[in-house]
């Protein structure tokens, strides 16, 4: 019979083949089936030979369709284990489930290596309908899915963070619980780490930890999981016997456990010769375990043993489990997440039996009741508080406050006692008339509360915070007999709440004004000179230049040395009426109120630039440090708007390079939009309007493909197309270019995948990004190349990275170690825009480069006659230097022309193509077109 074709539609994540599949089950090592229709509506007849052995053999027959008109990828997956389904006697404990894959057209599926399934990648051409004869390992089948590629990548992901938890937490329970065993030596912690350590095991199996660790054959994995299974069943049993001292109540509890234990030790010796038998016995004897246990553990409650009704609880838990698990493995129940989860629950049965050995085991004992009195209770809970009694005998005046006060005070005893007088003489004299106000209303109106804090001399003479809590008694007179309370030292607290009002408004570390306190004067000499017609204040901000390169090179302390330094030097610059603030960790800012020129602002910001560059001496080494600086002027703003103005030429001082001094001319208005583009290009980041496009680089000598640049491209919803330029020095400034950075190293390198995947390896594609300086000199670049080298599997030397000659002599020494590292990883590295900077030849050769980009201004006719020989010479250099050469911004063929002759490797520019997306670049290369043709 014809099979019906299943249609595989683009956007599909997985499909589900486990019921559409036909099975066959052949006498001989052959098997002939007919095709679904094709096309052409025709059915045709293959026949298949068995690659495993000879003989009977299993099969599944199915049928796909791709309705569209694009290639589809594909991945077949089918795992070697599942415990959904599996069964309870002669359980199915995996294998290999498919041995080869067989198409009715095409290529054979390539296998993809997995320890845990067998993965095939199935290739569907546009419109194709393919029949696929697939050679079963066993008769099982347990489940067949058709996944997408990416979205089978992103499911084992997802999984692999859970995986790592569960495994952590159940390893660290099994050796904290065999530590305690050691530290407290009773019986059941042995047990309990019995249990743990089965546990591990289980999951370990479970999750394909255990083929990591050790080298498991596929074949030998049946026993594995049948003995994990087996010590599982009996480390339960164990413990409830060891935890419940089953021995104590009866001797046949010591029977029935004993002869458990012993046909469990029978049963783990049996899965050598049968691990499903033996499996399926575990299973019951686990269900069996938690069914008794649970009527044991009842009875024992009822008679009052406190171990019984401490378990209780988590044995409820363990049956819940248990019964989670039967309805999982005889299938009533299915989920992709339901194996991990069972596993999961398995390791939360274990912490609460952990939890509760280690209650009983460490608990002290019931309180005993009645033993002291109650007005013992109240005082100890007086002393535990570390209050000190406050009793004011008011008939008598008379005032006893303890010797805990005394010797705070550092006071004789009875220093501070007797007349209220004597005790209030001690009190800080600007707290004294408060205290008396509230004594005499307290007498007086006979009620109320005293609560007050306030601060008493000690003998040296310094002050200590207090605080009093107390209630006037009155009398049957219905005067007030005494007032009794606590008093308690709160100086520690007020010292700390004094630090953080300090904190609050200045630095911790230079002790000048931080960025609130800095607005608000700046408010009050804004109103100052609004209100009383005076001339407007100025904001001077000054950020240092790659100061992050003296806390990576000399360590943060030094760092906050050279701030403190800094700080000091520009303080002694201005004058009374002005303020200087650290605004964050290296940004000052000063008011400027004693100079109203430009000149003589711009005067005070040239010497603190001088002031900053005095190197600071740090040991025998000293630290050379620059400094952008910005000004600006009130012009009617308000005090931050005027700040960000002069923040705003601080950016685009270093834009230019640092060691700057510029002043605001701009508007609000443009800062603002500023600001707002920047926020919308995180957005962008975030929602997936930042994309690449690619531009072709070609080779020169016969005008085909080597590879492509990859350029980033943003589409705003109301703006359009926002050009590179305009955007990569906010992204710069705003540091969201390192983000931008890793999105199109990862992008692009996942693109490069995509079409190596369908190309013989020699004809591979390279693909160029370009790298920011905030990149380059960060520690993450060489991890972020590493890691996106291992997940999509390109081949290291096509990931080009492309760095400007001006970004690596920023820092030399620095840039040669890090793109050594890369180098050594396989990527490839291009120097481009080589004669624009001001590089060294000495510092050239240092540089692992083997791709060097010329710029266009010496690819482009300007008129000079030196420019060609600029240019023969710049390739002569190169290839001697053992680097390709390419030319960017070649525009006719004339220039195209001229570049083959004098020997240029590769060009790219307009006259071969603009960027286009991905799947344009797919498609040309599947036609494996040259782009233009070498005269």
């Amino acid at each position: 019979m014809a099979l019906e074709a299943v249609p595989v539609p683009l956007n599909t994540h997985t499909i589900d083949l486990t019921r559409v599949v036909d099975h066959y089950a052949s006498p001989t090592d052959r098997l002939q089936v007919s095709t679904a229709p094709g096309p052409d509506g025709i059915v045709r007849r293959i026949e298949v030979r068995s690659e495993a052995q000879a003989g009977a053999s299993d099969w599944i027959v199915f049928a796909l369709a791709n309705p569209s008109d694009e290639q589809i990828d594909r991945l077949l997956v089918a795992p070697h284990y599942r415990l959904v389904g599996s069964g309870i006697l002669w359980p199915d404990l995996g294998s290999t489930r498919i041995v080869a894959v067989t198409p009715s057209e095409g290529f054979a599926p390539e296998r993809i290596a997995s320890a845990e399934s067998d993965v095939f990648r199935i290739t569907l051409d546009p419109g194709a309908i393919v029949t696929y004869v697939a050679e079963l390992g066993s008769p099982n089948l347990p489940q067949l899915h058709l996944w997408e590629p990416d979205a089978h990548e992103e499911t084992i992901n997802s999984y692999t963070l859970y995986r790592g938890i569960v495994l952590g937490i159940a390893g660290l329970l099994a050796l904290f619980l065999s530590v305690l065993f050691v530290v407290k030596g009773t019986a059941m912690f042995p047990a309990t780490a019995a249990l743990a350590w089965s546990v591990l095991a289980y999951i370990s199996i479970d999750f394909g930890f255990w083929h990591r660790a050790f080298p498991v054959a596929m074949t030998s994995e049946p026993y594995w999981r049948a003995g994990t299974e087996v010590g599982l069943a009996g480390a339960l049993l164990v413990f409830l016997y060891t935890y419940l001292h089953l021995h104590r109540w009866h001797v046949r509890y010591s029977h029935v456990a004993v002869g458990w234990l012993v046909g469990l030790a029978i049963l783990a010796g049996m899965t050598v010769f049968d691990p499903s038998f033996a499996s399926g016995i575990a299973r019951i004897s686990l269900g069996l375990t938690a069914v008794v246990g649970l009527l044991v553990i009842l009875v024992l409650s009822i008679r009052g043993f406190d171990r019984a009704i401490m378990l209780i609880p988590t044995w409820a838990v363990l049956l819940f489990w248990v019964a989670a698990a039967w309805l999982a493995v005889t299938g009533r129940i299915d989920h992709a997440a339901l194996q991990p989860a069972l596993a999961g629950g398995l390791v939360l049965v274990v912490m609460l039996i952990a939890f509760t050995v280690m209650q009983h085991a460490f608990a002290g004992g019931q309180l005993a009741q009645g033993l002291i009195s109650d007005a013992e209770q109240k005082a100890l809970a007086l002393v535990g508080a570390g209050h000190a009694i406050w009793d004011w005998d008011v008939a008598r005046d008379r005032l006893e406050t303890g010797r805990e006060v005394e010797r705070l005070l550092g006071c004789k005893r009875g220093a501070v006692d007797g007349p209220i007088r004597t005790w209030l003489d001690a009190v800080h004299p600007s707290d004294r008339p408060r205290l008396e106000a509230v004594f005499d209303a307290i007498v007086q109106s006979r009620r109320g509360r005293i609560h007050q804090i306030f601060r008493m001399r000690a003998s040296d003479g310094h002050f200590l915070w207090f605080e009093l809590v107390a209630r006037p008694i009155v009398g049957t007179d219905g005067e007030v007999m005494r007032c009794t309370g606590t008093v308690t030292d709160i100086t520690d607290e007020k010292v700390a709440e004094e630090r953080l009002l300090q904190d609050a408004v200045y630095d911790n570390l230079t002790g000048l004004p931080n960025r609130e306190l800095f607005l608000d004067r700046l408010h009050a000499a804004l109103t100052r000179s609004r209100v009383d017609r005076l001339p407007a204040p100025s904001v001077i901000v000054l950020d240092l230049d790659h100061f992050k390169a003296v806390n990576e090179s000399f360590g943060y302390s030094v760092g906050d040395s050279a701030l403190l330094a800094i700080a000091r030097r520009l303080s002694r610059m201005l004058r009374e009426q002005d303020t200087l603030a650290r605004l964050q960790s290296d940004e000052f800012a000063a008011i400027i109120l004693s100079e109203t020129s430009p000149d003589a602002l711009m005067q005070i910001a040239d010497e603190f630039v001088a002031a900053v560059k005095t190197p600071v001496a740090i040991g025998d080494t000293e630290a050379f440090v620059t400094a952008s600086v910005g000004i600006a002027t009130a012009s009617g703003e308000t005090a931050a708007e005027l700040l960000r103005r002069a923040e705003n030429a601080v950016y685009a001082g270093k834009r230019q390079g640092g060691d700057k001094c510029i002043r605001s001319d701009g508007t609000l208005a443009a800062i603002e939009a500023r600001f707002d583009l920047a926020s919308e290009l995180q957005q962008a980041l975030d929602g997936g309007d930042i994309d690449l496009e690619y531009q072709p680089i070609i080779r020169l000598p016969d005008g085909s493909i080597a590879g492509f640049e990859a350029l980033m491209r943003w589409q705003h919803p109301k703006l359009g197309a926002v050009a590179p330029q305009d955007f990569i020095p906010i992204a710069e400034e705003t540091g969201l270019i390192v983000q931008l950075g890793v999105f199109a190293l990862e992008r692009a390198a996942r693109d490069l995948a995509g079409w190596q995947a369908g190309m013989p390896a020699g004809s591979w594609p390279f693909v160029a990004i370009n790298v920011s300086s905030r990149q380059l000199f960060r520690h993450d670049l060489i991890n972020d190349v590493k890691a996106v080298l291992a997940r999509t599997g390109v081949a290291p030397e096509t990931l080009k990275l492309e760095i400007t000659e001006s970004l690596v002599m920023q820092n030399p020494e620095y840039a040669a170690k890090v793109l050594t590292r890369i180098r050594e990883l396989g990527a490839s590295l291009a120097l481009d825009d080589f004669g624009t900077g001001h590089s060294s030849l000495a510092y050239l050769q240092r540089f692992p480069f083997d791709t060097l980009k010329v710029d266009r201004a010496f690819v482009r006719p300007n008129g000079s006659s030196a420019r060609p020989i600029i240019l023969r010479s710049i390739i002569r250099l190169a290839h001697d230097l053992g680097m390709a050469v390419v030319a960017e911004g070649v525009e006719d063929e004339a220039e195209s022309r001229e570049l083959r002759e004098t020997g240029c490797d590769y060009a790219q520019g307009f006259l071969y193509g603009r960027a286009m997306p991905s799947q344009m670049v797919q498609q040309i290369l599947r036609r494996a077109e040259p782009v233009a043709k070498a005269s």
